[in-house]
């Protein structure tokens, strides 16, 4: 059986121009990077803009996202991909919206986004490792960033910055937890200030975040200039305009913001851009990107990190807020050995057929669907198929999702690509076209924060209340005070249970979910919330993937997943 990897690499691509040509967009509206891959100019971007600010000359949008992640995987990109390829195969033009990976994971524990099988885009490797080199560029941003506040502090400190109060912090797109709490200016006056400092990874920044929510150069400068990034000693917020270096990080972003067009092993078009995680950030791909796919196709499939509590929450009452977008369907990815797992069967024992496992996990399941009734969006279940699922396994999940008035289709995208998911492509356009979902926010923007975190603790997480220390509870109020009671949250908690707690599997319900920490991102627009042990920063695992990885003297790439 060949691995993913060499799947991709036996694939023969088409010219970049020919995928682009397929949604009408010419040679000159692309700046090619190789033969492969390409960035939408700016001329084409806005003109793309204008077509899908009109809801009726825009496609539909199909979310996808899934059940609690488990070690058994679930394969949501792999789901999107084939999704796409699906809707290809039966006539419809379909479009796919994906965010780019991390190095992180790549080399850490998750692997890649580009899919898996025959539902995968490509050149996988040149996509998962550096790709067109906008996450670097949002890290150098991001560091100048850092740099030019310290500068500043080094340099007389005109603006009187508090040292102890600066919460910019430095970003690497890799897993290091030793830079998560660092000490930085020793070694005497000319080397700065000496202070406390933090890391975290690129993907989580509030950089990032900007990058994805902006829409324009003129945009991103406006979202730039208001970062909150310190407190003088009188206490005053001091925002990073009052630095006058804001043009100086939108030309290192001038072209991170414009998004990536890539293809699909079927050669359909797939835009690929901005990489927030879910779990510690909004988890979405751009608006630009979304924009410029519902500007060309008629159905769009674009995804949300990891499940339902965390991705698909954010993008409805974050990015669905900032764009004016919504989605006519979600589609929920599900796997039978995820389930068993959420049922209490141990991950050696999967491959045994359990029908009271998967009963039982199905509760997770069952959550998410709940969940995603809440915006008033129609769900359709994605059963991707493993080997060792039984057909009563098969049956009886499709069964329960029936029960809870939803349809479940197995999906083969893995296996077959485009054809193995062409049912759910005829289900999941159905539904798109059927004008059933009327759309809205879990919560309105005029409440508290403090409530709107509430709201999503009990909604979507089950929680029985809501632990918010004092201390907490007075920076929330002294964000609404600056200014910003009506931003949305941003949740930043475990992926692997609906709490803030990684042992709780299945539905945990009736708990304490605790606060502990918020953080202002005054430019992306939202306020960040940590709960639990949650990291900014993650950690490489005993057995990292880059034990696996290599490369020979044609270039060629092995172990990359």
């Amino acid at each position: 059986m060949l691995s993913d990897i060499e799947i991709a690499q036996k694939n023969v691509m088409i010219p970049i121009k020919e995928v682009a040509s397929k949604i009408g967009i010419t040679e000159d509206s692309l700046d090619s990077y190789g033969k492969y891959k390409a960035k939408i100019t700016f001329a084409e971007l806005r003109a793309l803009q204008k077509k899908a600010s009109n809801p009726s000359t825009r496609g539909k949008l199909i979310l996808t996202t899934a059940v609690t992640p488990t070690p058994a995987g679930e394969g949501k990109s792999t789901v999107s991909i084939g999704l796409g390829d699906g809707l290809n195969k039966i006539g419809k033009k379909a479009v796919i919206a994906l965010r780019e990976p991390s190095l992180g994971p790549c080399f850490g524990v998750k692997g890649g986004a580009c899919g898996g099988g025959y539902a995968q885009i490509v050149p996988m490797e040149e996509i998962n490792l550096h790709f067109t080199g906008d996450i670097h560029a949002i890290s150098i941003a991001n560091n100048l960033i850092s740099a030019l506040i310290d500068n500043h502090i080094q340099q007389a400190n005109l603006l009187g910055i508090d040292p102890r109060t600066i919460t910019w912090k430095r970003v690497v797109d890799l897993n290091d937890r030793a830079l998560r709490n660092i000490t930085i200016g020793l070694g005497g006056k000319t080397n700065g200030v000496p202070r406390e400092d933090h890391f975290c990874i690129s993907v989580a920044s509030e950089l990032m975040a900007i990058v994805c929510l902006s829409t324009s150069i003129s945009d991103l400068k406006k979202r730039l200039d208001s970062i909150t990034i310190a407190q003088t000693f009188d206490k005053r917020p001091v925002k990073f305009g009052e630095l006058k270096c804001t043009g100086a990080i939108a030309a290192l972003l001038k072209d991170a913001i414009r998004p990536n067009l890539v293809q699909t092993l079927e050669k359909n078009p797939v835009f690929v851009h901005g990489g927030p995680f879910a779990n510690i950030a909004q988890g979405t791909n751009s608006i630009n990107a979304t924009m410029c796919a519902l500007a060309t196709a008629d159905y769009v499939v674009t995804e949300a990190g990891f499940a339902a509590d965390l991705g698909a929450e954010k993008f409805m009452d974050i990015k669905c807020r900032v764009a004016g977008i919504s989605p006519s369907v979600v589609v929920i990815v599900a796997t039978v050995r995820a389930l068993k797992m959420h049922g209490g069967m141990a991950k050696a024992d999967l491959s045994s057929p359990s029908i009271s496992a998967l009963q039982a996990g199905f509760e997770n399941l069952s959550v998410h669907l709940e969940n995603i009734a809440k915006f008033g969006v129609p769900a359709v279940v994605a059963i991707n198929k493993f080997i060792t699922d039984t057909p009563e396994e098969i049956n009886l999940l499709i069964k329960l999702c029936e029960k809870k008035g939803a349809r479940a289709v197995l999906c083969e995208g893995w296996e077959k690509g485009g054809e193995g998911v062409v049912e759910l492509a005829k289900v999941v356009a159905e539904e798109a076209d059927s004008g059933k979902a009327n759309f809205h926010y879990l919560y309105e923007s005029n409440i508290s924060l403090a409530d709107k975190i509430k709201t999503i603790a009990r909604q979507i997480y089950r929680a029985k209340d809501v632990d918010i220390p004092p201390a907490i509870l007075k920076k929330l109020r002294d964000f609404e005070e600056m200014g910003y009671k009506e931003f949305p949250v941003c949740i930043a908690k475990t992926q692997n249970s609906i709490s803030h707690d990684p042992k709780l599997m299945g539905a945990p319900k009736d708990y304490i979910f605790p606060v502990r920490d918020v953080q202002l991102y005054s430019g992306a627009g939202f306020v960040v919330v940590l709960a639990g042990d949650i990291m900014t920063m993650p950690g490489l695992p005993k057995m990292p993937a880059a034990l696996n990885i290599d490369v020979d003297d044609d270039g060629n790439i092995s172990g990359l997943f």
